[in-house]
């Protein structure tokens, strides 16, 4: 009976407004698509298969019903074809009909297969594309376990309603006009019309309850979203789930999910016990009835018993597709449903996106200029307010202030992550927002307060700087970034998987890492935002040597929480509340005895705390060392 399955189609089709022919004429291009002779080749194949399929599945019945008719005509005394009893060729002819029917089906999956796969991968990487030109803001607002539960069933999808809308849809129409018109000039317009009343029974009962059911599958994939964006998000989180013992919670938020799924899954398996009772019913009641009519023909002598059994297998051969049909509008609907958050993303516009025919950025200084730069994510919470300042070619720019100010907001416009809303940033000369984003990003080097490896090797995450370069500037990148002695002793070297998000290595490591890919990125433009905030005070003062190494002779923008390391910047520029409070060099800002002046002071007073304490700690555990041994004395 009908089976549950998940499918999908082409974007711009909601599972409320789409149809067949819809959703054919959307996956045509996918169907037959450009460049591919050979997969064009395979659908025609494929096509010719169905059709000599479809002629052998209409030999199947009279094959029978001439097997039937012999053994009751010549059962004493039969006739002979080639010294073989007739019924017994028939018997033949049968069962050859049967085979040809099932190799054919057969070989029209074999062949259509490449197609099927080639169009999920094509949507796939249609899909996996859009979600990298979506901007940052779209993302942040999004949970990564839901889109990609809503990716994995919107792109399985489309296979099942490949192969079966084009596949099985039209020879089952094709099948039910040749079985009509054999009742009608055997058997009369009687019979064919208890055959039209079934079939138009069926469908439409599939369809209304088809329909019902998409409000329950809607649901249920709702659940089933929310349940996996709470697992991946808590496993993500794994560390913090256990500093605050806070498994019992996860788990609690993961089963009230799950609770919500379980209802709507038991409500969607009810359904499909109703739906195949129903299809069932009305099948059964319409061969009851044609059953009786050809029954009683036979009795009267109007038909043989061969036409009975003609009649009977004609319906039982209707049957498979009439019920493949219904399994076909289901999981065309149901899936259509499962997709259609899929096609929402697919219709999502870019918020960032490139002017017509935008030119690569061409680099000469390179020179950085904020020109009264205002910027803000909500209309009611200005973030910068009329920003103008310089990075000059070659020499290094700080931005320090509370947090709040506005900082890493300053990174993410240069990047071009967003865009300004007031004045215009440019880089020699030129408004990033008039150059592609491409060539823009590949003139960045950045290296972010928390660095976020792939769960890959260490080689992988560095090499990711520029993925066509060799073993030996992967080891000198890591050299210059001093993380080559680290990686000397691991017994992988290089080939270390550094775990999901790299929480094998520890944030210092993690940090060189950064450096080492951003060296081997090579660019002429550098930021480096807040790049040792999150590490102790030993660390920083080591991977600061390593960030003067790759900064120098670059154009530098540092955004810094850790005033110590941006002592030595060529000019620092104080931000408060989204505006330029003060700017100028470490000493002429101490001397003004203004923000920074205070900011400095304070960041003195919480070193020289944390120092006595490491020292006190240290001076502890060297008394504890030799503390006498009870024991001994």
């Amino acid at each position: 009976m009908a089976v549950e399955s998940e499918s999908a189609a082409q974007p711009k089709v909601s599972a409320d407004e789409g149809s067949l022919l819809k959703t054919i004429v959307n996956l045509w291009a996918y169907m037959w698509p450009s460049g591919r002779k050979d997969l064009k080749i395979r659908v025609l194949l494929a096509v010719g298969a169905l059709l000599l399929a479809k002629v052998a599945t209409t030999t199947v019945p009279f094959a029978y019903k001439a097997v039937i008719d012999s053994l009751g005509a010549s059962s004493d005394n039969p006739a002979l074809i080639m010294g073989v009893a007739v019924p017994l060729v028939f018997v033949f002819a049968y069962g050859l009909a049967n085979i040809m029917d099932a190799g054919l089906q057969q070989l029209r999956d074999i062949l259509f297969a490449s197609v099927g796969q080639h169009a999920v991968r094509r949507l796939a990487h249609k899909t996996f594309i859009h979600l990298h030109r979506l901007s940052l803001r779209y993302h942040l607002q999004r949970r990564i376990g839901g889109l990609s539960r809503i990716i994995e069933r919107g792109t399985k999808g489309i296979e099942t309603i490949v192969r079966f809308t084009m596949l099985n849809t039209a020879p089952a129409l094709v099948e039910f006009l040749i079985v009509g018109t054999i009742f009608t000039f055997m058997f009369g317009v009687t019979l064919l019309a208890a055959l039209v009343v079934t079939i138009w029974l069926y469908i439409w009962f599939t369809i209304r309850a088809s329909n019902w059911r998409i409000g329950i599958r809607r649901h249920m994939n709702e659940s089933d979203v929310d349940a996996n964006s709470k697992a991946v998000d808590s496993l993500l989180n794994f560390e913090t789930v256990k500093y605050f013992g806070n498994e019992e919670l996860e788990a609690s938020r993961f089963d009230k999910a799950m609770a919500q799924y379980e209802s709507s899954a038991i409500r969607m398996w009810t359904s499909l016990g109703f739906l195949n009772f129903g299809q069932g019913a009305i099948f059964w009641t319409g061969m009851t009835v044609i059953g009786v009519y050809s029954a009683n023909g036979v009795l009267t002598g109007r038909f043989s018993i061969g036409d009975f059994v003609l009649i009977n297998t004609f319906m039982l051969q209707i049957y498979r597709p009439l019920n493949f049909i219904g399994f076909v509008y289901r999981e065309i609907r149901q899936g259509l449903a499962d997709i259609e958050e899929m096609f929402l993303l697919l219709d999502q516009d870019p918020e960032i996106k490139d002017v017509p025919d935008a030119p690569d950025i061409v680099i000469s200084g390179p020179v950085i200029r904020f020109e009264d730069v205002s910027f803000h994510y909500d209309d009611d919470r200005p973030i910068l307010k009329n920003v103008s300042f310089e990075v000059p070619a070659g020499k290094t720019i700080a931005v320090v202030g509370p947090s709040g100010a506005g900082k890493s907001t300053i990174s993410r416009l240069i990047y071009r992550f967003y865009d300004v809303t007031g004045g215009r940033i440019t880089i020699d000369g030129q408004d990033v927002r008039e150059v592609a984003q491409k060539s823009l990003r590949a003139a960045i080097g950045m290296v972010p307060q928390d660095t976020v490896l792939f769960n890959e090797t260490i080689a992988y995450n560095i090499r990711y700087g520029r993925p066509d370069a060799s073993p030996e500037e992967v080891r000198e990148a890591a050299r210059m970034a001093q993380i080559s002695d680290f990686i000397k002793t691991l017994p992988k070297g290089f080939d270390t998987p550094v775990g999901e998000r790299g929480l094998k290595l520890s944030g210092g490591e993690k940090q060189r890492v950064a450096i080492a890919r951003t060296i081997l990125k090579a660019p002429p433009i550098l930021i480096l935002d807040e790049a040792t905030s999150a590490l102790d005070t030993q660390t920083e003062r080591e991977i600061q040597s390593a960030l003067d190494l790759v900064s120098a002779n670059r154009t530098t923008l540092m955004i810094a929480h850790r005033l110590s390391t941006v002592i030595n910047a060529d000019e620092i520029i104080v931000l408060k509340d989204g505006e330029i409070a003060e700017r100028g060099t470490h000493q002429n800002l101490l001397k003004h005895e203004g923000l920074y002046a205070q900011m400095w002071q304070r960041q003195l007073e919480a070193t020289k705390a944390e120092e006595q304490l490491r020292r006190a700690a240290d001076a502890d555990e060297e008394g504890f060392l030799r503390r006498p041994d009870p024991v001994a004395e």
